[in-house]
């Protein structure tokens, strides 16, 4: 079990040097909201993952499921199962931009998460040009209420 700080921005402008950086392809459906419990496919790896409650901060525990198990949860999803290309771009102090972009039926919408090792780096953050809006608090961006969309 950890703890996960995290802000989410909405995009203004793609980096240019986009396909250099490693990515990889995610699929994910709730089994829960309220709590949420979280089933994941990252490429080829299956993951559990149940999150306490929170915004910016938030108790976070991961399990490794098989595909068999994975495919069943998936049976039972609430909402829709979403799908999207992970890019990861490293940046300063060790902090990674971890840049989704979404495919049907959300194609188009790109969102940036930025997870902190504890509040403070999380509030003192200066972020890239690059990036819009801070929609950290804005529940129609979290994936649990894109899946209910």
């Amino acid at each position: 079990m950890g703890m996960e700080i995290e802000r989410k921005f909405l995009i203004r402008e793609l980096p240019s040097d986009l396909d250099s950086y490693e990515s990889h392809e995610i699929e994910q459906g709730y089994v829960s909201t309220d709590p949420v419990i979280r089933i994941r496919r990252f490429d080829e790896r299956y993951i559990l993952t149940v999150k306490g409650p929170g915004r910016l901060s938030r108790e976070e525990f991961e399990l490794t499921i098989s595909a068999e198990s994975y495919a069943r949860l998936k049976a039972k999803v609430e909402g829709r199962v979403i799908s999207k290309t992970r890019t990861m771009i490293p940046f300063t102090d060790g902090l990674t931009i971890e840049l989704d972009h979404f495919h049907e039926p959300m194609a188009g919408l790109y969102l940036a998460e930025v997870e902190f090792p504890d509040e403070e780096a999380a509030s003192s953050f200066t972020p890239p040009a690059w990036f819009g809006e801070d929609v950290t608090g804005v529940e129609m961006y979290y994936n649990s209420a894109m899946s209910r969309m």
